[in-house]
This record gives structure tokens, C-alpha cells and sequence, in this order.
């Protein structure tokens, strides 16, 4: 079975429990989940919203990414999961898992994970401010 369980970008709400069962495995010792909700300020500037936009190969570059997590960490699955479209404060952008044997290595995985597919997935976050400027962020 592949170590990839779950890539995707939705325009949905996202589901903790299903990244937790995704990248559950018997032999897992450590299973460590990210989540990234939207928050309510930004460098001390109020939010009120948001909105993220991905290219096509979204998707795609997720899934190297999580490839590559795979190949560096002895991890027994990983998944990834984002959301686009309109979201509220406190709504969840993205659900990241990873689970190997040991908590440290599944932490490591993890983190890895998230980092990387912020640092290179064509993701971009347009936030609007409570003075009513907006400015685009990014990928992820």
C-alpha cells in the first residue's frame, strides 16, 4: 500500500477525522496531525476573511510534495487535504497527517509536510482586513 493516502483541494469543509483515518495504520506508534484554521489578524491587523485560489496543478504539486516527505521519513502514510473558495474565521485551510512508528518521526513528517507544501504549492490567500484593504499572500 502506498504511503500516499489522501491529497486533495476542496472547495468543502474539511474533515479532521477523515486525514486521522487515512494515514492510520496498525503498525503506527505516532500519528500528528496539522491544522491550519483561519485566524482573526494578521500583524496586528484585523481579519475578517478570506479566500484562497489554487492553479490546476494544485493538487499535483501536493502530491510530490508528499512524495518526497514519504521517501525522507519512515512514514506509513501521509495525506494532505486543502480548502479554496471563501472561508471564516475559524475555518480549517488545510488538514495535514502523517503516522510512522514514533511520535518524534511522525512530528518531524508532519511538520516537513506542511512546511514544504506552504513553501511550494500554487495556493494563494487573498485576505480582507477590518479597515477594508485586502492583499493577496503567497502560495499557502
Amino acid at each position: 500500500m502506498s504511503p500516499i493516502r489522501l491529497i486533495a483541494v476542496r472547495d468543502t469543509e474539511l474533515s479532521v477525522d477523515e486525514v486521522r483515518a487515512a494515514v492510520a495504520d496498525p503498525a503506527a506508534g505516532g500519528i500528528a496531525l496539522f491544522l491550519g484554521a483561519v485566524r482573526d489578524n494578521d500583524e496586528d491587523r484585523g481579519v475578517t476573511g478570506l479566500g484562497y485560489t489554487a492553479h490546476p496543478s494544485a493538487e499535483a504539486e501536493m502530491r510530490r510534495v508528499a512524495e518526497d516527505v514519504a521517501a525522507k521519513f519512515a512514514v506509513f502514510g501521509v495525506a494532505a487535504v486543502h480548502r479554496v473558495g471563501e472561508l471564516a474565521i475559524g475555518d480549517l485551510a488545510v488538514v495535514v497527517g502523517a503516522s510512522c512508528g514514533h511520535r518524534a518521526e511522525a512530528f518531524d513528517a508532519c511538520r516537513a509536510l506542511i512546511d514544504e507544501l506552504k513553501a511550494s504549492v500554487p495556493i494563494w490567500k487573498h485576505q480582507r482586513f477590518s479597515d477594508g484593504s485586502a492583499e493577496w499572500v503567497g502560495s499557502a
